[in-house]
């Protein structure tokens, strides 16, 4: 993908520092929002086997349901907890051919999830033993490790808490 350079650059950034002016609210003067939360990101897999080890037997996430989609006949739904009674939820579609991940407009670019230190630490090491492939700390971000799951969802563990974004208290 090609990076806007020189000119174009810096139309992206001005464009970028108009919206912040005509949108991004001080913290004092933002409204409280409508909404609890997120009760769950529903994503789709190729293999709910292969999801499921993937996500309760190597990063950790109990399962918590897996039962069939209300929507597509024999099509399993089934659900993570991510900690903060927030869920990760997955859908098989049996009989449909999953084209490769690509990144592309609707798409998910990746998911992140907060983890303490030790959490982190714990998964590098055991990424590394595993020799699995992951990306950090780097770009200049030391809290953040990347990835992708056996569908191609991109994840991050992300060390700063919730509602914080580069060392800013963003929420709350």
């Amino acid at each position: 993908m090609a990076q806007p350079q020189g000119a174009e650059l810096e139309k992206v950034r001005a464009r970028r520092e108009e919206l912040r002016q005509r949108y991004l609210r001080p913290p004092g003067e933002r409204p409280a929002t409508p909404v609890r939360g997120v009760h769950h990101l529903a994503l789709i897999c190729r293999d709910v086997e292969e999801t499921i080890q993937f996500y309760q037997e190597f990063l950790g996430f109990p399962l918590v349901e897996l039962v069939e989609n209300r929507d597509y006949a024999g099509s399993s739904h089934f659900f993570f907890d991510i900690g903060n009674r927030n869920m990760l939820g997955f859908f098989d579609f049996p009989g449909h051919d999953h084209p490769a991940w690509q990144e592309t407009i609707g798409g998910v670019q990746h998911l992140a999830i907060s983890i303490p230190q030790e959490q982190y630490d714990a998964a590098r090491k055991k990424f590394g033993d595993a020799g699995f492939e992951y990306l950090g700390p780097d770009r200049g971000v030391e809290e953040s490790m990347y990835f992708r799951d056996p569908n191609g969802v991109g994840l991050e563990l992300y060390r700063e808490d919730l509602g914080e974004f580069d060392g800013h208290h963003l929420i709350g």
